[in-house]
């Protein structure tokens, strides 16, 4: 059944879009037929046709995204560089962009563990990203995310350059990622999030470190130490299986004898609010200054 639900959501789509495009051509014929009595019909094969055209490109996409785990949902980790307070800021800057992100794609966001800045801002924020395609929609975001700004923290109004490292894996089967009990140090503690008296009184939080890579999950989302257990052993699972991949590429690429060439700067991505807007993507060239909307979500 998962299959078959799996194979109707790739092939009714398509269908959709071929009946919506018969429809355009007997509009299309409605206007050669009428003359200059048709500007009714003219109007809405035009509507339909840019409502088409739309629908045709998202269908691409999807069907550009067909690695092994491009459907699973997405863990997605957001950690504040080098900066303090300024890069504290700007990684609670992203972590809203990306909220804002999954709301318009109809992705539901959980924040499952969120540690606040000092001052203000956040250090870093795990959220579970559940919906259609979201690690393959997500997976282009990692890396190093760069802001260039006037900081409103300093009284000088000096302009500052902040980092932040996005971080996203796929949700795996437990199947596909075996984790020894043995390597596993667990603790727990109590949730700093709300949740009335029986989260804050009882030490439903919970932190794994894998002690042969020193990975280290948390979440303190859910109500029970179980169920806190249960995400942080997912996003756990996920970034082991993200590794295993990056050793593969790394013993592939040695074998192909592939060299990349070392520049300046690590960031995928600049943000920059002052002097000028704009937003560039260093690995395709693409750039908007259209700053706002990409911040309210608009990153596709």
């Amino acid at each position: 059944m998962q299959k078959l639900a799996s194979l109707k959501a790739t092939v009714e789509p398509w269908e959709r879009l071929e009946r919506r495009l018969l429809d355009i051509r007997d509009y299309a014929a409605m206007v050669e037929a009428d003359g200059a009595e048709s500007e009714e019909f003219r109007a809405e094969a035009e509507r339909e046709l840019r409502a088409a055209r739309e629908e045709f490109d998202e269908l691409e996409m999807t069907t550009l995204l067909s690695g092994e785990h491009d459907r699973s949902n997405a863990i997605m980790e957001i950690n504040s560089g080098a900066g303090g307070t300024e890069a504290c800021d700007w990684a609670e800057m992203l972590l809203r962009m990306y909220l804002r992100w999954a709301e318009r794609n109809g992705i539901k966001a959980e924040v499952v563990d969120r540690s606040p800045g000092d001052v203000a801002g956040i250090k870093s924020a795990t959220v579970m990203m559940r919906g259609p395609m979201a690690y393959g929609k997500l997976k282009g975001e990692r890396g190093v995310h760069r802001l260039v700004r006037i900081s409103p923290y300093d009284a000088n109004k000096r302009r500052h350059t902040s980092f932040v490292s996005v971080g996203v894996t796929p949700e795996v089967e437990e199947q596909e990622v075996v984790i020894d009990p043995e390597d596993l140090e667990e603790d727990r503690f109590r949730a700093g999030s709300a949740g009335g008296q029986h989260m804050q009184k009882n030490e439903t939080a919970v932190r794994l470190t894998h002690k042969p890579t020193g990975f280290v999950v948390a979440c303190q989302n859910e109500r029970s130490q179980v169920q806190n257990r249960a995400v942080a052993m997912k996003i756990l699972a996920g970034r082991l299986y993200e590794l295993q991949q990056e050793e593969n590429r790394k013993k592939m690429d040695a074998i192909r004898g592939e060299t990349r060439s070392i520049e300046w700067g690590n960031q995928i991505r600049s943000y920059v609010f002052q002097p000028y807007t704009m937003v560039k993507d260093h690995r395709t060239g693409v750039e908007t200054g259209n700053v706002i909307a990409v911040m309210d979500g608009e990153i596709d």
